[in-house]
Protein backbone atom coordinates (compact mmCIF):
# COMPACT_ATOMS: atom_id res chain seq x y z
CA UNK A 1 0.00 0.00 0.00
CA UNK A 2 1.57 3.36 -0.90
CA UNK A 3 1.89 6.18 1.79
CA UNK A 4 -0.34 8.63 0.68
CA UNK A 5 0.69 11.30 3.00
CA UNK A 6 2.84 13.61 1.36
CA UNK A 7 2.97 16.46 4.45
CA UNK A 8 4.69 16.05 7.62
CA UNK A 9 2.74 17.96 9.55
CA UNK A 10 -0.54 19.94 8.97
CA UNK A 11 0.83 23.35 9.12
CA UNK A 12 0.92 23.38 5.31
CA UNK A 13 -3.14 22.32 5.30
CA UNK A 14 -5.23 25.68 3.58
CA UNK A 15 -7.27 25.16 6.84
CA UNK A 16 -4.57 25.03 9.55
CA UNK A 17 -5.08 29.09 9.95
CA UNK A 18 -9.00 28.53 10.89
CA UNK A 19 -8.56 25.48 13.05
CA UNK A 20 -5.78 26.86 15.27
CA UNK A 21 -8.22 30.37 15.65
CA UNK A 22 -10.87 28.11 16.29
CA UNK A 23 -9.26 26.23 19.02
CA UNK A 24 -7.63 29.04 20.89
CA UNK A 25 -10.99 30.06 20.94
CA UNK A 26 -12.31 27.24 22.48
CA UNK A 27 -9.95 26.72 24.84
CA UNK A 28 -10.22 30.76 25.77
CA UNK A 29 -6.41 30.76 26.09
CA UNK A 30 -6.71 28.70 29.29
CA UNK A 31 -5.01 25.56 30.41
CA UNK A 32 -8.17 23.78 31.53
CA UNK A 33 -6.24 20.43 31.57
CA UNK A 34 -4.65 21.65 34.96
CA UNK A 35 -7.46 21.57 36.70
CA UNK A 36 -10.00 19.42 35.72
CA UNK A 37 -8.60 16.32 36.38
CA UNK A 38 -7.72 17.23 40.00
CA UNK A 39 -10.98 18.89 40.35
CA UNK A 40 -12.53 15.61 38.95
CA UNK A 41 -10.84 12.80 41.35
CA UNK A 42 -11.78 15.59 43.94
CA UNK A 43 -14.86 14.58 43.42
CA UNK A 44 -14.69 10.96 42.61
CA UNK A 45 -12.92 11.10 46.49
CA UNK A 46 -15.46 12.94 48.16
CA UNK A 47 -18.06 10.85 47.07
CA UNK A 48 -16.77 7.28 48.09
CA UNK A 49 -15.05 8.72 50.91
CA UNK A 50 -17.85 7.78 53.76
CA UNK A 51 -17.33 4.18 52.94
CA UNK A 52 -13.31 4.68 52.69
CA UNK A 53 -13.21 5.75 55.75
CA UNK A 54 -16.00 3.49 57.26
CA UNK A 55 -17.96 6.62 59.17
CA UNK A 56 -21.33 5.14 57.12
CA UNK A 57 -22.50 3.93 60.41
CA UNK A 58 -20.98 6.99 63.23
CA UNK A 59 -22.06 9.32 60.89
CA UNK A 60 -25.25 8.70 58.84
CA UNK A 61 -25.85 12.16 57.77
CA UNK A 62 -22.71 12.81 56.39
CA UNK A 63 -22.88 9.71 53.90
CA UNK A 64 -25.36 10.91 51.40
CA UNK A 65 -24.24 14.72 52.01
CA UNK A 66 -20.66 13.50 51.00
CA UNK A 67 -22.13 11.19 48.01
CA UNK A 68 -23.84 14.11 46.45
CA UNK A 69 -21.57 17.39 47.11
CA UNK A 70 -18.74 14.60 45.87
CA UNK A 71 -21.21 14.49 42.27
CA UNK A 72 -21.76 17.92 41.78
CA UNK A 73 -17.64 18.80 41.88
CA UNK A 74 -17.26 15.67 39.84
CA UNK A 75 -20.19 17.16 37.56
CA UNK A 76 -18.76 20.98 37.62
CA UNK A 77 -15.24 18.82 36.14
CA UNK A 78 -17.00 17.55 33.44
CA UNK A 79 -18.33 20.81 32.95
CA UNK A 80 -15.02 22.43 32.75
CA UNK A 81 -14.19 19.88 30.29
CA UNK A 82 -16.51 19.54 28.38
CA UNK A 83 -17.80 23.69 27.62
CA UNK A 84 -14.89 25.53 29.65
CA UNK A 85 -16.15 28.65 28.08
CA UNK A 86 -19.44 28.50 29.87
CA UNK A 87 -18.74 26.71 32.58
CA UNK A 88 -15.43 28.45 34.34
CA UNK A 89 -18.04 31.22 34.92
CA UNK A 90 -18.93 28.79 38.05
CA UNK A 91 -15.64 28.51 39.42
CA UNK A 92 -16.67 30.50 42.54
CA UNK A 93 -19.18 27.44 43.07
CA UNK A 94 -15.99 25.04 44.11
CA UNK A 95 -14.94 27.76 46.35
CA UNK A 96 -18.52 28.08 48.15
CA UNK A 97 -18.51 23.52 48.01
CA UNK A 98 -15.16 23.53 49.75
CA UNK A 99 -15.98 26.21 52.55
CA UNK A 100 -19.33 24.32 52.87
CA UNK A 101 -17.29 20.97 52.99
CA UNK A 102 -15.02 22.39 55.68
CA UNK A 103 -18.23 23.55 58.22
CA UNK A 104 -20.21 20.70 57.49
CA UNK A 105 -18.89 18.06 59.61
CA UNK A 106 -20.66 20.14 62.59
CA UNK A 107 -23.58 20.88 61.16
CA UNK A 108 -24.92 17.81 59.25
CA UNK A 109 -22.94 15.30 61.22
CA UNK A 110 -23.63 14.68 65.16
CA UNK A 111 -20.37 14.91 66.95
CA UNK A 112 -18.32 14.14 64.23
CA UNK A 113 -14.85 12.89 64.82
CA UNK A 114 -11.98 13.74 64.03
CA UNK A 115 -11.08 10.88 61.19
CA UNK A 116 -14.35 12.58 59.76
CA UNK A 117 -13.49 16.17 60.44
CA UNK A 118 -9.90 15.91 59.04
CA UNK A 119 -11.13 13.97 55.85
CA UNK A 120 -14.00 16.98 55.24
CA UNK A 121 -11.35 19.93 55.82
CA UNK A 122 -8.66 18.49 53.77
CA UNK A 123 -11.72 17.63 50.57
CA UNK A 124 -12.51 21.19 51.67
CA UNK A 125 -9.39 22.97 51.71
CA UNK A 126 -8.91 21.29 48.40
CA UNK A 127 -12.43 22.37 46.84
CA UNK A 128 -11.26 25.90 47.86
CA UNK A 129 -7.87 25.77 46.35
CA UNK A 130 -9.17 24.47 42.98
CA UNK A 131 -11.87 26.55 43.09
CA UNK A 132 -9.79 29.57 43.60
CA UNK A 133 -7.33 28.29 40.84
CA UNK A 134 -10.19 28.17 38.33
CA UNK A 135 -11.20 31.44 39.32
CA UNK A 136 -8.04 32.36 38.50
CA UNK A 137 -7.84 30.91 35.21
CA UNK A 138 -11.03 32.52 34.19
CA UNK A 139 -10.21 36.23 35.37
CA UNK A 140 -7.32 35.10 32.94
CA UNK A 141 -9.74 35.41 30.79
CA UNK A 142 -10.40 39.27 30.48
CA UNK A 143 -13.95 39.56 31.03
CA UNK A 144 -16.99 37.93 32.75
CA UNK A 145 -17.00 35.08 33.08
CA UNK A 146 -13.86 34.08 31.93
CA UNK A 147 -15.21 34.36 28.16
CA UNK A 148 -13.18 36.40 25.93
CA UNK A 149 -14.41 38.38 23.29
Amino acid sequence: MANVSHRSDISSHPDAPEMQARYARMLGGRDVALVDGPVFLLGLYCAVSPWILHFTTSQPALVPHNLIVGIAIGLLALGFTAAPERMYGLSWAMGALGVWMIISPWIVGESPDAGVVVNNIVIGCLALLLGLMCAGVAAKGGTRGGRTP
